[in-house]
């Protein structure tokens, strides 16, 4: 019994100092180009820090629109150890126990996770949509020297609808 619990928390804080290497403040910009071929500036940050029991990552879009419009939007993800090595769930709600649980794609909310392979941390958050299809968007952030690189897609029923690709400086 000693043993397993020593295995249980010698598990979490590898996972942990898995994502050492990626905490930081970044920032940059980009164009980002839909499946038409049209670009779009955007202004992206990202903030990932470690927490209690994992890590957080947070991150912030500006668009600006060709009629002048600016958009932003603004993410916050809690992420703790699975069972398996690397790979992170989403603590994104707390159920009636005060755990934290992932959100329920069958009534329309994202199933998030995350995994570290390397020195690429990737996030990934899938939608079904009311008739079963889904959207897939991937974030893979690749440590550089002095920042990052991301690579960002979004996949609609399996056919790539966007991509982004950009340095983010850290900050």
């Amino acid at each position: 019994m000693l043993l397993a619990m020593g295995l249980v928390l010698l598990g979490t804080l590898a996972n942990a100092s898995s994502i050492t290497p990626f905490v930081g403040d970044y920032t940059g910009s980009a164009n980002v180009v839909d499946v038409d071929g049209t670009a779009t500036p955007r202004d992206m940050s990202v903030s990932i820090h470690e927490t209690r029991h994992g890590f957080n990552v947070s991150w912030t879009t500006t668009t600006y629109k060709l009629d002048g419009r600016v958009k932003q939007q603004k993410f916050s993800v809690d992420f703790v150890p699975s069972d398996r090595p690397d790979v992170f769930s989403a603590a994104m709600q707390r159920n009636v126990f005060g755990h934290e649980v992932p959100l329920d794609p069958m009534k329309g909310e994202p199933f998030v996770w995350g995994r570290i392979e390397g020195d690429t941390m990737t996030v990934f958050s899938l939608f079904i949509d009311a008739q079963g299809g889904y959207e897939l968007q991937q974030y893979d952030r690749t440590l550089a020297e002095g920042g990052l690189n991301l690579s960002f897609s979004r996949f609609i029923n399996g056919d790539k609808s966007r991509a982004v690709e950009t340095f983010l400086q850290k900050q």
